[in-house]
């Protein structure tokens, strides 16, 4: 994925409390357009919330990692095109 991607919102959770950050990024997921990505940093794989956007939002997003580790995780979370409700 080219660096040029423009992110709709950017959420670093790092210095967020472990409770609050899955409320926070499903909040700001809910508030995309379709098309629109926000961009995930975080200092460990969240493959978690990748597994939970499957269980509540299955189709209806993407998920690109942009950084691996070890340090830090970037990660696209983008809101399908056909997912628009609004």
């Amino acid at each position: 994925m080219s660096e040029a991607t423009t992110f709709n919102a950017t959420i670093d959770v790092r210095p967020i409390p472990p409770r609050e950050r899955h409320p926070l990024i499903f909040g700001t997921f809910d508030q995309l357009g379709a098309g629109e990505a926000l961009l995930l940093i975080n200092d460990h794989d969240p493959k978690p919330l990748f597994y939970q956007f499957q269980a509540e939002a299955n189709g209806q997003f993407t998920w690109d990692y942009l950084e691996n580790g070890p340090d830090v995780w970037r990660v696209r979370i983008g809101k399908a095109a056909q997912a628009d409700t609004h």
